[in-house]
């Protein structure tokens, strides 16, 4: 998700979406650690991460401002 579009939420809507992106890491992490098999699209972790970056990054820029 690009960090413009990040900034079109509230801050409510950004800390639910960045829960929910958490919580699907967390998930696939589980899957791939757990299976010997691995996952369809691994470069999807890599993207998530990059993501609650970006998330929790403009969360503290929003504090900033406060």
């Amino acid at each position: 998700m690009k960090a413009k579009e990040l900034r079109e939420l509230s801050d409510e809507e950004l800390a639910v979406k960045l829960a929910e992106t958490v919580k699907e890491l967390t998930t696939m992490r589980i899957k791939h650690n757990s299976s010997g098999v691995g996952l369809e699209k691994p470069e999807r972790m890599r993207e998530m991460r990059h993501d609650i970056a970006r998330m929790k990054t403009i969360q503290t820029e929003r504090k900033a401002k406060k």
